[in-house]
């Protein structure tokens, strides 16, 4: 019988932390967490305003996303 997505995701979270102990690294701080977090976020947003920049046909709102897609850059230059 297949494993539900929960139970691999928790098997791959707890292989993912046994490397890192045999690695000798150590876990992330909370505020790395949370900037690789906020990254990712960025990330997506920068993604998905792309996408509909490509689909855009309004002046007005080609400038936004522009505008918007600079300010997501601009923010992940502040984070690296």
């Amino acid at each position: 019988m297949a494993r539900g997505w929960e139970s691999k995701s928790i098997e791959s979270q707890q292989a993912d932390r046994d490397s890192q102990e045999s690695a000798g690294l150590a876990p992330p701080t909370p505020e790395q967490v949370a900037s690789a977090d906020r990254r990712r976020t960025l990330e997506l947003a920068r993604a998905r305003a792309t996408a509909d920049l490509k689909e855009a046909r309004n002046p007005s709102y080609r400038a936004t996303l522009e505008a918007a897609i600079a300010a997501i850059d601009d923010q992940i230059r502040r984070l690296s």
